[in-house]
């Protein structure tokens, strides 16, 4: 419409012309109106280019998008041999800016979640709590925070919904949790075994007729009528007939459990903690642990203080904590006093089983 407006304006004048006068300028005139109606950045535009056409020129004068709206078709979008030509053949030009939003930080995934490289395996009120709460404090170490009763009350659930317990580790932190039940239960070695034969295993010991003591403690604060520690512990206690079918007494038979453990795994590949140790010397305990599982020693002995009220070791102070770290209140309990007769008895009862199972892990934990 300009050109016609234009052309009816200088239409008096074209007397004056020449033919190759007017010509040049019907070429001229063409060409303005064909750069007003079509901006330079569309000439030579393909048709049907999908990525020239996702271009938007704002009417602020501000940098050009390629709106995240915009989406190729299959056809359309490179190759992966194609990529490092899309980048010099198909880069936008610097005034252009890619508009994809970074995913919400609540949605990142730091590592994955893995089985356990190692699992604490027992024994009940041997001390696995502190030794769990004390190798987490180390940075390649990373531990579910429950007892899973995988492989003893749970295995039907399969082993994806046990994966799905464990935290989220990198490629060079360890996995691991702790049930003490483990130990004790038949089928529980066999299944570690079918889940992976590379599994280490740890067990933290303790004095059986201690243990046994600090077992009936725990249940009596959850069960006030509960028989004397006596009844439970002796069918007979004028003979000295010690009753193994309850659960306090039998966990504390060492040998005869390792025996089963030893069908499946190597005993290079099970790691014994002393539970006595474990409160006299804490660190020892857990630089030998640390070299067991392939650990630098990290956690030292500046990691602990001696609590006297609760009779047990808690960690220092953190710097990014107010108060220092000690284990719950069920920790360290005073035990229910039991007759010194009893205790001899049961002494000589383990004995035997004690002395079996220092000469099978090679090492005299010296309960007597």
């Amino acid at each position: 419409m300009a050109c016609v407006l234009l052309f009816s304006r200088l239409l008096p004048f074209s007397h004056r012309l020449t033919r190759t006068s007017i010509c040049l300028l019907s070429l001229f005139l063409s060409y303005l109106c064909y750069c007003a109606l079509f901006p330079a950045g569309t000439i030579m535009q393909k048709a049907g280019d999908p990525i020239s056409s996702c271009q938007r020129v704002l009417a602020d004068g501000a940098k050009r998008r390629i709106q995240k709206s915009c989406v190729l078709p299959l056809d359309a979008r490179p190759s992966s041999a194609g990529a490092s030509r899309l980048k010099t053949d198909q880069r936008p030009p610097s005034a252009f800016h890619i508009d994809t939003p970074s995913p919400p930080m609540t949605n990142l995934k730091f590592g994955n979640k893995k089985l356990p490289n190692a699992i604490i395996v027992g024994v009940k009120k041997g001390g696995t709590r502190a030794v769990l709460e004390f190798i987490r404090i180390h940075p390649d170490v990373r531990a579910a925070g429950t007892e899973t009763h995988f492989f003893d009350r749970n295995y039907d659930r399969g082993l994806e919904w046990y994966r799905g317990l464990m935290p989220r580790t990198l490629e060079s932190q360890i996995t691991m949790e702790k049930t003490p039940s483990y130990f004790v239960t038949k089928e529980t070695p066999h299944r570690i075994s079918a889940m992976s034969r590379d599994t280490k295993l740890i067990v933290v010991v303790r004095d059986p007729v201690t243990r046994a003591i600090s077992d009936y403690t725990q249940t009596l604060t959850k069960t006030p009528d509960l028989p004397s520690f006596q009844d439970l512990a002796f069918r007979n206690q004028s003979l000295g007939i010690v009753d193994t079918s309850w659960n306090a007494i039998r966990i504390g038979l060492y040998a005869l459990h390792l025996e089963n453990w030893l069908r499946y795994f190597p005993l290079a590949q099970i790691h014994f903690v002393s539970g006595e140790r474990l409160i006299t010397d804490p660190a020892e305990e857990l630089a030998r642990m640390q070299d067991f599982l392939g650990l630098k020693r990290i956690v030292t002995d500046k990691h602990f203080y001696f609590n006297r009220t609760k009779g047990f070791p808690c960690l220092k102070k953190p710097e990014s904590s107010g108060s220092p770290r000690c284990l719950g209140k069920s920790k360290g309990r005073t035990h229910v006093q039991i007759d010194r007769d009893a205790i001899e008895q049961l002494r000589d009862f383990y004995r035997p089983y004690n002395v079996k199972f220092y000469e099978m892990v090679g090492h005299d934990f010296k309960w007597e």
